[in-house]
């Protein structure tokens, strides 16, 4: 045994005698915290994001019957497009908790996943609650592994390690035993996918992404529990996930099963204080605080960010795009217009990501300025990090750094900051923001409580 996990056997059959071991009473309290959190976050975004464009537009193309909850409106779907949907909504302003080491977003992954499984099977509250332990866990520890070799590879690691950390999640929660996990495992490796193209002209799938991996994963937990057999080796096979989506790191398959169940990196999952990609909001901090201290737009003739090498393909290359991008979603993904934005607005929230915004003249002259240097001691991605210097009109340089992401493990977002956000988001969506204190109370009774799961504690009916 190692670390209270057997040795042998392959990675995910190890990952699976652990999972199938658990209890919900075995999850400690700071996990517990982190997936309260996780669920105040991911509802307040999937209802902020309801009645958006693309929101009708996954809600319309996701039409199967069912008695699942879709946040946000009075519909319902079967578990499988309601998992799709609010995974959608949830993921779509790129607003939600992110992880260190790699940005994978685990709760609009997990978290739509194992609700449409509580609502689908009728299960008690407590497993739901293990189940989005579990799934964010083995997310966390799949992202850990793969750095940015999913990214360099063209792929999105939401998407395709959170349809496995779906899978182990909801198998989790309903009690399979290692086998069915194993297999559910095994199945999910084949129902990952999810490609990056959308950076070139700030479409939709990204947004998708998450939704899928959430419904698959049903999938796959539904299939292995059934006794459909998935191959063992998904994880280190010479055509398996890594091999496939990562081939060029040599992953530490250790990162995968070391310490489970005494160390657990879903309590280190981080939450994003502005509506964009994770590896930007460094640099808006840096804007925000030379903003603050009283560097104006047209005091600028030029802004440096020195920057990872594993962001410059996301972030900002090619300049012409990045620095006049398409859609409000690619502004999202514009190291250049989130700087801006930063400087013009002191802030990059919802408002500052609309299609009038993105055209405001004093955003597109400062986005101008900006470029970047690759800077080879960042520590991207163990650590995301913010340097910015302005040369000024008058020929002298100002410079700000921030050293590591705000809403992470370095400088986690309290509590109360993160009802402040779920507040403004359900406001946002046009529903009152005191439900954010209905959500927080049935958010942090989920370990505790062993009666059947049901939405209405979180104030949708």
């Amino acid at each position: 045994m190692k670390n209270g996990v057997a040795s042998v056997g392959s990675v995910s059959q190890q990952l699976a005698q652990w999972i199938a071991a658990l209890n919900p009473a075995d999850v400690p309290h700071d996990v517990r915290r982190a997936v309260a959190d996780t669920v105040i976050d991911t509802i307040g975004l999937s209802i902020a994001s309801a009645n958006t464009d693309y929101g009708v537009a996954v809600r319309k193309g996701a039409v199967g019957n069912g008695d699942c909850t879709v946040f946000g409106t009075d519909e319902k779907r079967d578990a499988f497009c309601a998992a799709m949907i609010n995974g959608t909504t949830g993921h779509g302003e790129d607003y939600d908790n992110t992880y260190e080491g790699c940005p994978v977003h685990s709760g609009v992954v997990i978290v739509p996943a194992l609700i449409a499984a509580g609502e689908a099977y009728g299960l008690a509250t407590d497993r739901v609650a293990l189940g989005m332990a579990v799934g964010i866990e083995v997310m966390c520890r799949l992202g850990g592994a793969a750095k940015k070799g999913v990214h360099t590879a063209g792929f999105h690691p939401t998407s395709v390690l959170g349809t496995v950390g779906a899978a182990a999640g909801v198998s989790a929660a309903l009690g399979h035993d290692a086998r069915q996990i194993r297999d559910a495992m095994g199945v999910a490796g084949s129902m990952a996918s999810g490609i990056i193209e959308y950076l070139a002209d700030g479409t939709w799938t990204k947004r998708l992404h998450p939704g899928w991996a959430a419904q698959s994963g049903l999938w796959a937990a539904a299939l292995g529990g059934s006794g459909f057999a998935g191959p063992a080796a998904v994880f280190e096979g010479k055509h398996g996930l890594f091999s496939s989506f990562a081939p060029s790191i040599k992953p530490d398959y250790d990162e995968l099963v070391d310490g489970l169940g005494h160390r657990w990196e879903a309590a280190r999952v981080a939450f994003k204080p502005y509506a964009c990609g994770t590896m930007t909001q460094p640099y808006i901090d840096c804007a925000v605080h030379l903003a603050n201290i009283g560097v104006t737009p047209d005091q600028i003739e030029e802004v440096v960010c020195k920057v990872g090498e594993g962001t410059v393909h996301r972030l900002w290359e090619p300049v012409d795009v990045k620095q006049n991008p398409p859609t409000a979603y690619a502004a999202k993904f514009s190291g250049h217009y989130c700087v801006a934005a930063g400087f013009v607005f002191g802030d990059a929230g919802l408002a500052q990501f609309t299609e009038e915004t993105i055209r405001d003249p004093r955003i597109l002259k400062l986005a101008a300025k900006v470029r970047h240097v690759v800077d080879p001691e960042n520590e991207y991605p163990a650590n995301y990090t913010g340097h910015v210097a302005v040369r000024l009109t008058d020929g002298t340089w100002v410079e700000a750094n921030q050293l590591q992401l705000r809403g992470g493990m370095r400088q986690p977002m309290s509590r109360h900051e993160i009802k402040a956000k779920c507040r403004a988001n359900l406001s946002f969506g046009g529903w009152p923001a005191d439900h954010a204190d209905k959500m927080e109370i049935a958010a942090d009774a989920l370990f505790s409580e062993t009666a059947p799961f049901s939405v209405a504690a979180f104030g949708q009916t």
